[in-house]
């Protein structure tokens, strides 16, 4: 049998639909005004939940807008306005608002509903590419999403103008999520499982060694027994401090071959001779993506955990972060 091959107008095509799909959401930027800024306050002064609904393929990027509110600090969710006429009218309450998506603006699933909707008091916002369109003139809000044409060389399938949808959708959720001051911290709570929730909300005292787990010796600790606890915490380098335990250096790997490279007698070092003073350190309260960074900008692996006080609490290195995946 024989293939297909595509032709080398296929690559010329593909830029085109770019080109167009791009100038479509170029040209939504500069309508933004007013309106978007009315629909904010209605969604902002929402006292239930953003209900999105939309048919076809309306109805995929209406999931992925409601997705996108819910994960950034506006309560959302999806609802199928065939199956809404069915029983789901029940899942919309009077507080909530109702985001409707149709490019023509005459979806006959999306029009049934909204004589109901509103007269239970819910409040409509319609994205429409239709200003005149029955669903536009229903509603409380009506964002125009209008292109000037779809990039499919038939001008027929939705792609131009599902895009610039999506990006009014994204524009939507990204000024409500400045607008309720939603951070990094707020985002992450939504986001637990993924590893944008670990990088954020992992601090050091999740990962780092603590207890007997930490090695230390003191100033006066001869170099074979350093090296012996060196060993025995397995981190590539042991904290030297105070009787109060005080952090005042640490003897790392490369500390022990720039000694030995010295031709210096091992027998009559103690730690303090090789020991790295100053050591960089960090508090068991910080972010564990800081000490991340921190290892990345000074190229180091290991990091002594002190508190306010300069008091040994703990000890991590690289390997204890990549084992929580902060890495």
């Amino acid at each position: 049998m024989s293939q297909i091959q595509p032709s080398t107008k296929a690559l010329d095509l593909a830029r085109q639909v770019m080109r167009i799909e791009a100038d479509a959401v170029l040209a939504l930027a500069g309508r933004i005004g007013g309106e978007f800024l009315q629909a904010l306050l209605l969604i902002l002064n929402c006292h239930g939940r953003v209900i999105v609904s939309g048919m076809g393929k309306s109805g995929h990027v209406g999931r992925k807008i409601a997705s996108t509110l819910a994960s950034t600090g506006t309560p959302a969710y999806f609802v199928h306005p065939a199956e809404a006429s069915h029983g789901d009218l029940g899942m919309i309450t009077r507080d909530d608002v109702l985001i409707a998506l149709s490019n023509s603006g005459e979806s006959v699933e999306l029009l049934t509903i909204v004589p109901i909707i509103k007269r239970q008091g819910a409040r409509l916002i319609s994205m429409t590419g239709n200003p005149q369109s029955s669903l536009a003139i229903e509603s409380d809000v009506h964002l125009d999403a209008a292109v000037a044409q779809e990039a499919c060389p038939l001008n027929l399938a939705p792609t131009a103008s599902t895009t610039a949808a999506l990006a009014l959708g994204d524009a939507l959720a990204v000024a409500l999520l400045d607008s309720r001051g939603f951070g990094a911290e707020d985002f992450a709570r939504s986001h637990p499982g993924g590893s944008l929730g670990r990088r954020l909300l992992t601090h050091v005292r999740d990962v780092m060694r603590v207890g007997a787990a930490v090695p230390a010796v003191s100033p006066a600790t001869r170099l074979p027994d350093t090296i012996l606890e060196m060993s025995r915490g397995g981190i590539g380098m042991t904290a030297v401090v105070t009787p109060e335990r005080h952090v005042i250096g640490i003897v790392t790997d490369g500390d022990l071959r720039r000694a030995f490279a010295r031709n210096l007698d091992p027998r009559t070092l103690a730690a303090s001779d090789i020991m790295g003073q100053r050591p960089r350190s960090i508090a068991p309260d910080r972010l564990a993506v800081e000490a991340v960074a921190m290892m990345e900008e000074y190229k180091i692996n290991q990091l002594p955990v002190v508190d306010d006080n300069g008091v040994l609490v703990g000890a991590l290195n690289m390997h204890d972060l990549f084992k929580a995946k902060v890495i």
